[in-house]
């Protein structure tokens, strides 16, 4: 069966999902351009005819499949609802215990970031993007009064940085922690940072993709 033609965008969205299928089978560092022109038939000359070289493919790639958590983060952030409560879905969704897609992929990021100045770019900019997105928000909850949050920038890094600690270990070392246990943790963290000494009432409805 002949294959279907595709234009320049839909190629390279092609060419990018499987990058980050090859990413999640073996690692950045084992991935090489023969593993992704494979998996969709093509030549190695294809691939690098969209991307160049390794590194920005998988830099890209990268960016691709954390652009998809992120859309979602401000999904949950700008619904039309109380700070706090967006806040609180947000976070009990970005857990490691949550379902966000994208924790493995980040820390396969995290470490190639180490020694590859493209990829390290990349994700530096996203990470800033997150921070960036739960500092407003944490802001604007701190304006209204929902909370007595001084310093909203500090308070969106810290959570961040506690959250993906949590990452790490979880993803590690899968199982050591109960999911109940984790949104627990993730709930007392988000409270302590917006200065909530009562914690939160009641449970959160936390939605998937797609919803």
């Amino acid at each position: 069966m002949a294959r279907v033609r595709l234009n320049v965008a839909e190629r390279r969205e092609e060419l990018l999902r499987a990058a980050v299928a090859q990413i999640e089978a073996r690692g950045v560092a084992a991935v090489r351009i023969s593993d992704v022109a494979a998996e969709l038939g093509v030549s190695n000359a294809l691939v690098l005819y969209h991307f160049s070289t390794k590194e920005k493919l998988l830099a890209e790639a990268f960016a691709y499949a954390a652009e998809s958590d992120l859309a979602h983060l401000r999904k949950l952030l700008g619904r039309r609802t109380s700070a706090t409560r967006r806040l609180r879905a947000a976070v009990r969704w970005y857990a490691p215990t949550g379902q966000a897609k994208g924790w493995r992929l980040w820390i396969e990021g995290w470490a190639a970031a180490l020694r590859e100045p493209t990829l390290r770019e990349v994700a530096g900019a996203l990470d800033q993007q997150w921070k960036a997105e739960l500092t407003a928000v944490i802001a604007e909850g701190a304006t209204a009064g929902e909370f007595p949050c001084p310093d909203p920038a500090a308070a969106a890094w810290r959570l961040t940085a506690f959250l993906d600690g949590l990452a790490v270990q979880m993803t590690s070392y899968a199982g050591s922690l109960s999911r109940a246990a984790m949104l627990e943790w993730a709930d007392q963290a988000l409270a302590r940072e917006l200065g909530l000494t009562d914690g939160f009432d009641g449970p959160v409805q936390v939605a998937g993709h797609g919803s």
